[in-house]
């Protein structure tokens, strides 16, 4: 049976939280395997509201164990506050359904600290960072001191762990203009916090190479958008892991043969939260109604999103890098009643024509779509769930959509709810 990664295929914010849900039922683990609590998945289900961020998608879904990655950075006093939050919405959330591995680096109260200070005092060019930590925690786990939630388990280590950090941190907070941290508080706390962590603790790429020998499904969950991708986003403007579908098998501790299938989720125009390039972005009545009737606000940030015609061109691109096997169309009933649509082909970059966007960020800022035109449709795509259901030129749409990103939509979402799907391709099928 094949394992499955979910990744967006653009800025992030495409719809991944329903589409993992929708996969979760038929999944038998789910892992989140980069990213931190920087991510926003909104579900869905029979009217009931979950929004989750550092929690996989499959935790609302009863019988099916929940994993959190080496991959993923996470703030330990943001997962049990949200832990409590699905529990009182009536989630059983327990060792049995939810697992950490042993590895996965903490963000600590100062990583916060420090990611606010830098971003507030960046004169230069701002990031658009949510300011929660993850940045400054990835940079600690690369150079190395990072404390990982297995030393929480031994305080001669933690406390080992923790006055490695300071050496770094008490430095760079004294040239931000920051008072030292409190070294004792900071141990204090982390004692407390540590026997409610370590009940979830687990050696995760175990269990997860026992669940494959086992044939048991499993569904690898992705955050943000490959755009952000820090080594093939649009840099500096970027998120500070690898989002794209690579990942998967690094974030969790299993080999690549694991990945049989890469579903790209692909909203059906475009948007971005925060700084950096964006092509199609528009600045007028169209724009705006995109972001009114998408509801486009960060489920983590509310930011409000800016929003742009469909960029095949970079969808095409980013299906090529995490090698998609699949889309899946998120959010088709907000082009219901345009006149007419426009989609990005390519880019004209100072009288040349390109097929891709650059890499240096000078060049991307210059770019400027190249567009072809299709004829809307004023009928409700909203909660159909077969191609029946559609209109023609609805169908048209997507159809060129698959043509020009070199990529087949195997699943189409028709509004948030988890049954409003037309399934095309079973990512899940041998």
């Amino acid at each position: 049976m094949a394992n499955v990664v979910v990744v967006g295929a653009q800025w992030g914010d495409e719809g991944k939280g329903k589409i993992v849900d929708w996969l979760s039922e038929r999944a038998d683990v789910i892992c989140r395997f980069q990213g931190g609590h920087n991510a926003g998945h909104t579900l869905v289900i029979d009217g009931e509201v979950y929004k989750l961020h550092a929690l996989p998608s499959g935790v609302v879904r009863a019988g099916k164990l929940s994993v959190i990655g080496n991959g993923v950075v996470l703030d330990p006093w943001h997962l049990l506050k949200e832990i409590a939050t699905i529990r009182a919405q009536g989630v059983e959330i327990t060792p049995e359904t939810l697992m950490i591995a042993e590895n996965t680096p903490l963000i600590l109260p100062f990583h916060g600290e420090l990611d606010r200070a830098r971003e507030s005092q960046n004169s230069v060019a701002k990031i658009g960072t949510t300011g929660r930590g993850i940045g400054p925690a990835y940079e600690d786990k690369v150079g190395r001191r990072v404390i990982r939630v297995a030393d929480l388990a031994d305080g001669p280590t933690l406390e080992l762990r923790v006055d490695r950090a300071l050496v770094h941190h008490n430095a760079l907070r004294s040239g931000l203009g920051l008072e030292a941290i409190d070294r004792d508080a900071l141990i204090a706390q982390l004692k407390e916090i540590a026997p409610k962590i370590l009940e979830f603790a687990a050696p995760v790429w175990k269990v997860l190479n026992e669940k494959r020998k086992a044939g048991k499904r499993i569904l690898f969950e992705g955050a943000q958008g490959a755009l952000l991708d820090i080594d093939f986003g649009t840099y500096p403007y970027v998120t500070s892991s690898n989002v794209i579908a690579g990942q998967a098998a690094t974030g969790v501790g299993v080999g690549p043969g694991a990945v049989e299938f890469v579903l790209g989720i692909v909203k059906a125009y475009t948007t971005r939260v925060g700084e950096g390039p964006f092509p199609t972005e528009l600045h007028d009545a169209d724009g705006e109604r995109l972001g009114t009737r998408g509801h486009e606000f960060g489920t983590t940030t509310g930011r409000k999103r800016r929003c742009g015609w469909f960029d095949a061109c970079l969808v095409r691109q980013t299906c090529a890098i995490s090698g998609m096997n699949g889309i899946s169309l998120t959010k088709l009933d907000v082009l219901d009643g345009f006149e007419t649509l426009k989609i990005c082909t390519g880019y004209e970059l100072d009288g040349k024509q390109l097929d891709y966007l650059p890499t240096a960020a000078d060049e991307q800022a210059r770019c400027t779509p190249v567009y072809e035109e299709m004829p809307g449709w004023s009928e409700s795509t909203e909660g159909a769930r077969s191609w029946n259901d559609l209109p023609a030129n609805a169908i048209k749409y997507v159809k060129r959509i698959e043509e020009l990103i070199d990529c087949p939509v195997a699943l189409l979402s028709t509004s948030p709810e988890r049954d409003d799907t037309i399934l095309v391709t079973d990512p899940f099928a041998d």
